[in-house]
């Protein structure tokens, strides 16, 4: 079947370019010949003559739309414009003719090709259109489309061509067919209640995998008596739970899946199909609609349990702290079981947000693959773990972050492999009708841009949708691409079980009100068959119902015993202690410096850029003297420090490889072959390995890839870098409902760096601020760790903490810009090695460094203002300072924001008895870190019992810019807040 397959991408070779994503540019060329043939270039006009299209036939076809067109009539001039139209295709197919019948004329042969091209061209027509006729509605609402282009009149056939042998030279799997023949096997393969969209895809070998899988006089879709008593069992299950749910729990919600039930017994064939193809891992990301039915159905959480929840109780053990969140936002995991065959299942959890999961399932998905491959860096094989991302109709062909993660599916540092989309087509969102939610026929269209094969499929045929499951699971590990399930079916309830639909649908819900359900059809089919008698058929349901009403009362006095948060990979971490805060975080000198030799050494066969030759000498000769390292060098060594230890490092953001300021260059560039070398992977024999990426221009789906990422795996230190630190807020969905509020939510810790340039320098708007004010909003119940380091030692240690620790916390990071390459912002070798630690508050340079400082302060009880401050305003401060000659003003810098790091200001603080209280910032006064500081200052004095004392505002006043657009004006306002400063 594959050869003839192969023999029919041959015949269309020279026409491919009328297909896929050329063919609407192709028809608006010819909508613009039709009007006028001088309006396209001659070659266009040229080939559109040779077609003899009449050009009021061509004007109205483009004013319906090309999957609508008007029914034209039979096409006489069709037929004698075949040898011209595809004079290389004819000479094949007349070749193969005369091999047939050496014996038959030319005028003979030539009728018997111009046979075949036409059916040949039928037969493609169906693989292109055929899925717009499909019987995909279960409710019949919307009609199937009938498109001119499927039917033999419009190729010139008539009802004498019907019965007799047309030569195909093995496409659909024969030599020669009836005209009858051929329409019965394309209409029931193109055009039943699954419809299969494909030809969109460019690759031959996949377009010829999938239509050997369902082409042909014996690829009907079949069963065996067990399979479908399986498949009837589990929509009894689904069902049932559903109903009972309803009946004992009136009006509270729960997103039923109700109307869409055949899912779940789809769900369990990729688990049984994936398993026996070697998948161990699958990854779910899901919305409400359906999630408790997948969480009971497939996962396998105790049904007791879910009803204890509905009874108010909770699933966790009570020692167990945390927000929680409601019953149809909570994740899961589990080990199934099929034909020996083992395959663990995870649950992401998710927020209301619905397609925001799909990043961080790819995140943790990328994750277990790396597992699985035990570091192998070459070629890793993606087939062992997939995620499954299970979307609602309007938010997948609605929410931008599904076409961003689409996106990610080819890209190096992204790829997992494949993702399998199953789509419950509701045909509604919310209460918003598909005509006025998107524009294209199929929800599913988004994924067309990843050419995607995609199948179509009735939800009330659940042998339909199980094949199709099949079909996408197959087709994933086959060829480690994306694949869609879109199973058109409906929502018995409305939004919610307390919503009423008929405000908005009452068509739609007048059918479904006298709708049966898929269960209620497909047992009577079954039962039409022969397969099951009426009495099995009501016994199973009888069953189910009892058990569930055990369950029930189970429910009543059940108690959670154990809590998964902290299993597999996570074992051995926990809550943070306080004497845990700090960590192990120093590396000897003699490491270092062996670890920067080997860093700053460029091989032989690099032809480096002269520039970079440069500053990697540069770095090397402040490894070797200990003095002068900048802030890239601090990161390369706290990198290639945990590598040699073992803890892989993934980095990722936009031009991260290099740097936006091109001040990291992790990977160097071969000037004339543009190929990377990585020096940070080339360390020692056993090492970890070092993963730089430079991301698509993406924030929201990138941080979420990165976060899930972070989920899997707590002994990787992973990063995301904003390309300026105000791009952040493109991904403010990921920090809210995830990296914000994620432990407390759903118990999943997260240890997710994130590198946030940030710092006023006179760039505008747009390049100043990361919105530190956003993240400290933000911050409680010690979710995560905001800090803003001025220091490249302090900025080593903060990194290295982040695994040096027995617990995880999202960090995040303002990092500089202009102190990249500022004189004073450098640290020595010795602040990073033996005996060194980060340090949450930092004393004035002018106490340690006065060479650095410039000035010699006075005693602490002669000091008369202390200035706390944060970031790169410390060395404005510190410059006006040594300008202006003043020695009474002491600079105290804030390195970390959260946790409030209290008793190291206390003993600071406590040093200045005399002195007032200034917080100095760059940023307006509405925006930064004040409005977050002045409480927390006003509690720290309390407790060192000085009340009378408060501190006082000094920056710009409140904006509702982030910042000046202009340098004359920026450094105007500088000046000013520095006056103040030191007034």
């Amino acid at each position: 079947m594959a050869d003839d397959s192969s023999r029919l991408n041959q015949v269309f070779a020279e026409t491919s370019f009328l297909y896929g994503t050329n063919a609407v540019y192709i028809e608006m060329m010819q909508e613009k010949w039709a009007a006028d043939p001088n309006s396209v270039p001659p070659e266009w006009r040229a080939f559109f003559d040779q077609l003899l299209d009449r050009p009021d036939t061509v004007k109205a076809n483009a004013a319906t739309g090309q999957w609508a067109k008007p029914a034209p009539a039979p096409r006489d001039d069709l037929i004698s414009a075949m040898d011209g139209m595809w004079p290389a295709v004819a000479a094949k197919v007349e070749k193969g003719i005369q091999q047939r019948n050496p014996q038959a004329s030319v005028a003979d042969t030539q009728s018997a090709a111009r046979d075949s091209i036409r059916a040949l061209m039928l037969i493609r027509a169906f693989r292109i259109r055929g899925h717009l006729q499909s019987n995909l509605d279960p409710l019949g609402i919307e009609p199937p489309i009938q498109n001119p282009e499927l039917t033999p009149e419009y190729w010139g056939f008539a009802e004498a061509d019907m019965d007799r042998p047309i030569f195909i030279d093995g496409v659909l799997g024969l030599e020669t067919a009836s005209l009858r023949e051929i329409l019965a096997i394309v209409r029931r393969t193109y055009c039943g209640n699954i419809g299969v969209q494909y030809m969109h895809i460019a690759d031959p070998q996949e377009k010829a995998w999938v239509q050997e899988r369902i082409e042909g006089r014996d690829k009907e879709i079949t069963f065996t008596k067990e399979g479908k008593i399986a498949i009837l069992k589990k929509l009894i299950e689904t069902e049932g739970f559903e109903r009972f749910c309803h009946r004992r729990f009136p009006g509270t919600k729960r997103f039923g899946l109700d109307g869409g039930e055949a899912m779940i017994p789809a769900l369990e064939q990729i688990i049984k199909r994936g398993g026996h193809l070697g998948i161990k891992d699958i990854i779910f990301g899901m919305a409400h609609r359906g999630r408790l039915n997948v969480l009971a159905g497939v996962m396998g959480k105790p049904y007791r349990a879910i009803f204890h929840e509905f009874q108010g109780g909770s699933s966790l053990p009570s020692d167990i702290e945390g927000s929680s969140d409601v019953k149809y936002h909570m994740g899961a995991s589990s080990d199934r079981a099929f034909d020996g065959n083992n395959v663990h299942l995870s649950l992401t959890a998710n927020p209301s947000h619905l397609e925001i999961v799909n990043p961080v399932v790819l995140g943790k998905t990328r994750a277990k693959q790396s597992f699985q491959n035990k570091g192998k860096v070459e070629a890793p094989d993606r087939s062992g773990a997939v995620g499954l991302l299970i979307h609602g109709d309007a938010a997948f062909a609605g929410q931008g972050v599904g076409m961003e993660c689409l996106a990610l599916m080819g890209l190096k540092g992204y790829r997992t492999g494949g993702t399998i989309h199953f789509v419950i087509n509701n045909q509604i969102g919310f209460t918003t009708a598909p005509r006025f939610s998107r524009s294209s026929p199929y929800p599913s269209d988004v994924a067309l841009m990843a050419q995607a094969p995609i199948l179509h499929c009735n939800g009330d045929d659940p042998e339909a949708v199980v094949f199709a499951a099949k079909m996408a699971t197959e087709f994933r590990q086959k060829f480690a691409k994306d694949v869609v399930v879109d199973m058109f079916c409906y929502r018995r309830f409305g939004h919610n079980e307390g919503d009423d639909p008929t405000f908005t649908q009452p068509i739609m819900y007048a059918k479904i009100k006298d709708h049966p359900s898929t269960r209620e059809l497909y047992a009577a089919r079954l039962i039409k068959e022969g397969v099951l008698t009426q009495a099995e058929a009501d016994g199973f349901v009888a069953d189910f119902d009892k058990f569930l009403d055990s369950e029930f009362d189970a429910g009543k006095a059940y108690k959670a015993t154990k809590a998964d948060w902290l299993d597999g990979k996570w074992q051995g971490l926990g809550l943070p202690e306080e004497d845990e805060r700090r960590g192990t975080t120093s590396v000897p000198r003699a490491k270092l410096q062996d670890l920067g030799r080997k860093i700053t050494t460029i091989p032989n066969e690099i032809d480096a850029h002269k520039t970079l030759r440069r500053v990697i000498d540069a770095r090397r000769a402040a490894i070797e003297s200990g003095e002068g390292l900048d802030w890239a060098t601090a990161e390369a060594l706290a990198f290639c420090s945990l590598l040699d230890e073992g803890f892989p490092v993934r980095l990722s953001g936009q031009d991260s490889i290099r740097g936006t300021f091109s001040q990291r260059h992790s990977g160097f560039v071969d000037q004339t072959t543009e190929e990377r070398y990585f020096p940070f992977n080339h360390l020692r024999d056993g090492q970890a390995q070092y993963e730089g990426i430079d991301s698509a221009l993406s924030e929201e789906a990138v941080l979420g890839y990165e976060y899930g990422y972070s989920l899997a795996d707590p002994n990787s230190l992973v990063l995301w870098e904003g390309q300026f630190g105000d791009f952040v807020n493109g991904a403010q969905v990921i920090i809210d409902q995830f990296i914000s509020s994620g432990e407390r939510k759903w118990l999943r810790m997260s240890g997710l760096v994130m590198l946030l340039p940030h710092g006023y320098e006179g760039q505008g708007p747009e390049h100043s601020s990361a919105r530190l004010e956003r993240f400290l909003q933000m911050c409680a119940e010690d979710n995560m760790q905001v800090a803003n380091c001025t220091t490249p030692s302090n900025y080593f240690h903060i990194l290295r903490r982040q695994i040096h620790r027995p617990f995880r916390k999202p960090l995040i990071l303002m990092t500089p810009k202009s102190l990249l390459r500022h004189k004073k912002a450098v640290s020595s070798l010795s602040e990073i090695a033996e005996g060194s630690s980060f340090h949450r508050v930092l004393h004035d340079d002018a106490e340690r460094k006065p060479e650095v400082a410039g000035v010699q302060l006075v005693a602490d009880d002669k000091i008369r203002r202390v200035i706390l401050c944060s970031g790169k305003v410390y060395y404005d401060l510190l410059d006006d300072r040594e300008k202006k000659g003043i020695k009474d003003v002491y600079l105290m810098r804030l390195e970390q924001f959260y946790p409030w790091p209290m008793k190291s200001l206390m003993t600071e603080l406590g040093r200045f008895k005399n002195a007032e209280l200034v917080w100095c910032q760059e940023e307006p006064k509405n925006m930064g870190g004040w409005t977050f500081v002045e409480p927390w200052l006003e509690l720290t004095l309390d407790k060192l019992k000085i009340k009378a004392k408060r501190a006082r505002y000094v920056g710009r006043p409140a904006s509702a810019s982030t910042a000046a657009g202009q340098m004359s004006r920026h450094l105007k306002e500088l000046e000013t807040f520095l006056n103040e400063a030191f007034a």
